[in-house]
This record gives structure tokens, C-alpha cells and sequence, in this order.
């Protein structure tokens, strides 16, 4: 199963960003693929917290419109919100551990930590720190096309909002 991380989101979303056309289409992809795929929910909430952000973003987007996203990535059937429980925190002690992560990276080993928990073979992430941990495979897809980029696809996401 694939995770998809906040940047890849992120970009995904706010058409200004010079990564856009092809985080959106790879999320499209994996959403009309019909294959299992997943967003921690760490992801979806930092994904807020960054495009509702007025100092990243003129204009940010407005809480409505942040929340309507991500109501619609939730329609994908083959989505998965991955949530954390007791048993996380011992995956993500030993992640911190045998990388010996420090301050807000912590973080990084929480959404890796879940990935884990629930069985994600692969982390879409455009952040390079996610490398730290060995046994979470990581790309950025965006960078790493697909090979099938000629195959016609459906048009998953087309109700997308404006932002505000």
C-alpha cells in the first residue's frame, strides 16, 4: 500500500506551486487506480495547517476550502486514513532511537511510525529527511513518473474548489 505525505498534498492542491501539475496528477493516478492507498492522518491535518497558513501563502486558503479538499480525497473507495494507537508510540521510539532524531524531525518518525503500524510499502514524500528511516521505502513521485504515463485515466478530483 502506498501513503501519500503532507508536501505531496500540499502541492497537490495549491495550483501555485511549481509542483502542482504533477503531484495532482500522481494523486489522481493513485486514486483511480483502484489499488489500496493511504494519508496518515497526521498528514491531513498538517496539510490544513500549511495551506490555511497566511504567511506561506498569498492568499491562504480558507479553513472551508482546505476541509473540502480533503473531503474529497476521502471519496477515493480505495483510500485509507491510517490513525495512530497505543502501539505506535514503540514503533516511533524505536525509529527516534536508531536514528537519533531530535526536535520537530520527531515528526517525520511519527508519520513513519504509522506508515509501519499499518503496512505502507511505500511513503510519496518530496521530503528527503523521511530517508532516515531504513525501513519505510520512500519516493517522490514526482520525479519518479510512472512508466504508463500514456494510459488514459479518469478524471478523479474534477470537483475540486476553488481557493479563497
Amino acid at each position: 500500500m502506498i501513503a501519500v505525505d503532507t508536501q505531496i498534498l500540499v502541492y497537490a492542491y495549491r495550483a501555485d506551486s511549481p509542483w502542482h501539475a504533477p503531484a495532482r496528477s500522481r494523486i489522481e493516478e493513485l486514486a483511480n487506480s483502484g489499488a489500496s492507498w493511504a494519508m496518515p492522518l497526521h498528514c491531513l491535518v498538517e496539510f490544513h495547517a500549511v495551506v490555511t497558513r497566511a504567511g506561506l501563502y498569498k492568499p491562504a486558503s480558507t479553513t472551508k476550502h482546505a476541509i473540502a479538499q480533503i473531503d474529497i480525497w476521502q471519496e477515493a473507495p480505495s483510500l485509507s486514513i491510517l490513525s495512530e494507537n497505543a502501539q505506535t508510540w514503540s514503533i516511533a521510539r524505536d525509529l527516534i532511537l536508531a536514528a537519533a532524531i531530535t526536535g520537530p524531525r520527531v515528526y517525520d518518525a511519527r508519520i513513519a511510525a504509522v506508515c509501519l503500524q499499518h503496512g505502507v510499502t511505500e511513503l510519496w514524500t518530496h521530503d528527503r529527511d523521511m530517508s532516515r528511516f531504513p525501513s519505510l521505502r520512500t519516493r517522490n513521485p514526482m520525479i519518479d513518473l510512472p512508466t504508463r504515463a500514456s494510459e488514459p485515466r479518469a478524471n478523479y478530483g474534477s470537483k475540486r474548489r476553488s481557493r479563497g
